[in-house]
């Protein structure tokens, strides 16, 4: 389970300041793919090792009427779900009746929750805070987001013991559930066509975990208990916290499977009965622990920038992704025609998923989905020999060369596997990191056809291995010049 940190405060505090200074590792992920828009709210963190999510939570200016009165529900649904809050206040303005009242929801929450005084850049940062110790707030942490200062003493004193700790007490609650291996557990990436194939089937022994995600209502609950079975649903009814999904064990055509619920398993008489409330840290979560994203989408409305933003961080965490449109019964021929023009338009990013029409409700085209959920997992774990995909980037290059650049040919020398979940092949070569982005495609493209890989996001990293020798100048020996001296004599003479 990836750990949660939201930053939390009234508008203009730095949030987003400090939201940029945690995330900027992945800030550019998302370009890499055209037609997505990054979503400023949510994205990627890393200290040491250890990966987590930042949400910014937004302006909270409760005043003096109390912050529940003010607050917007997604940010106080992110607040409670968050393993970790940064509550943020701005030094050079001093306490506010709005600071008082975040601080008091958060102690009435009990939520582990650290006081960040931000802006304190050029005043004397100690009297700057002395005030706010009246939150209540046991620790506090000056910093300027603006200018770095400060943020890696929070990062190191904080975050990474604190994150440590979270997701340690996380992986032992779900282990027996969960014990799959992730790319970057792997140690040895250079397999002979004997070792992939040994390696590959022993993870296609291990369960899939596959999390069902999607806008509120579009029918995820209602997925959920197709999938299950009334019986099943029953037994799994258990109370769960808020902020966590559910873990379910479950078995399709005779493959183990754990699937990650974030809408709440229920009966199904109580899915008509609440409306359903979505929750981005939990969807989050969701991504981040799955093997497999199925993302439903409700064919009756147009594709959202939420639906998109959710397949934005599912391509940025690497994960396998199979998309469902809902609600497809009981459509007019010429609608289902608009809706496909639709998706074609806005979702030619992830042209390699498989699209699946259907109607969880009646059941039509969901037995199907698990075809292409195997495929995926197929795709994402599949072991590929360095001989393998040496022998493909030669083909590639013989069907289209490298361009010139400089008046040189750029020269593709050999490829290896560098991970996998997604998998990542690592190209070497002479001024490969000069390639324009249009090969970098085709490149791609040209992989995935040949591996066949579907449903998974492929990434190539590019190693440039250029000549040492290319620019220095040769100094002979002194043989060596008495020896050109006696050449050059020579020529002379004969020229006479």
């Amino acid at each position: 389970m990836v750990p949660v940190v939201a930053l939390v405060g009234r508008p203009n505090v730095g949030k987003s300041t400090l939201f940029n200074r945690l995330t900027r590792t992945r800030d550019a992920l998302v370009a890499d793919f055209p037609g997505l828009t990054r979503d400023r709210k949510y994205g990627h963190a890393k200290v040491g090792e250890q990966e987590f999510i930042v949400v910014d939570t937004g302006g909270i200016d409760g005043g003096e009427e109390g912050v529940e009165s003010k607050m917007a529900e997604q940010s106080l649904a992110a607040i409670e779900e968050a393993d970790v809050v940064l509550f943020m206040v701005d030094g050079r303005a001093g306490l506010t009746p709005a600071d008082e009242g975040i601080a008091s929801h958060l102690r009435r929450i009990e939520k582990t929750s650290f006081l960040v005084v931000n802006k304190v850049d050029g005043i004397d940062a100690d009297a700057a805070s002395a005030e706010f110790w009246q939150l209540g707030m046991t620790q506090m942490y000056q910093i300027a987001a603006a200018h770095g200062r400060g943020v890696n003493a929070l990062i190191e004193r904080v975050l990474e013991p604190t994150i440590q700790e979270l997701k340690a007490r996380a992986e032992a609650e779900i282990e027996d559930l969960t014990d799959i291996e992730t790319a970057e557990e792997s140690a040895a990436l250079e397999y002979t066509e004997e070792e992939a194939e040994a390696e590959y089937l022993r993870l296609q022994a291990q369960p899939i975990k596959l999390a069902i995600i999607g806008r509120p209502n579009v029918g995820k609950s209602t997925l959920t208990n197709r999938i299950l079975g009334e019986e099943r649903v029953v037994v799994y009814d258990m109370p769960g916290t808020t902020r966590d999904s559910i873990y379910i064990p479950m078995q399709r055509n005779e493959r183990e499977y754990v699937l990650i619920d974030t809408a709440g398993v229920r009966r199904r008489k109580r899915i008509h009965e609440t409306v359903e409330k979505f929750s981005v840290v939990k969807t989050l979560k969701a991504i981040e622990d799955a093997n497999v994203i199925l993302l439903l989408i409700d064919a009756r409305e147009n594709i959202s920038d939420q639906d998109l933003s959710l397949l934005g961080f599912a391509l940025n965490a690497g994960r396998s992704i199979v998309l469902a449109v809902n609600k497809w019964d009981g459509l007019d021929s010429d609608v289902k025609e608009r809706v496909k023009k639709e998706l074609d338009r806005r979702l030619g990013f992830v042209d390699f998923a498989r699209i699946h029409f259907i109607s969880a409700l009646h059941g039509t085209g969901v037995g199907h989905l698990f075809e292409s959920v195997e495929e995926a997992y197929k795709s994402a774990t599949t072991r590929v020999s360095t001989s393998v995909l040496t022998r493909i980037m030669k083909m590639a290059t013989e069907d289209h060369q490298p361009p010139m650049v400089r008046g040189r040919r750029v020269k593709l020398k050999y490829a290896h596997a560098g991970g996998y979940n997604p998998p990542i092949i690592v190209i070497h070569g002479n001024l490969v990191n000069e390639l324009p982005d249009a090969y970098k495609r085709y490149l791609m493209n040209y992989y995935r056809k040949s591996l066949e890989i579907m449903g998974t996001p492929i990434r190539i990293q590019f190693q440039s291995s250029e000549n040492p020798y290319e620019n220095k100048s040769s100094k002979l020996t002194l043989s060596q010049e008495r020896q050109k001296k006696r050449l050059m004599s020579m020529m002379k003479h004969r020229k006479k």
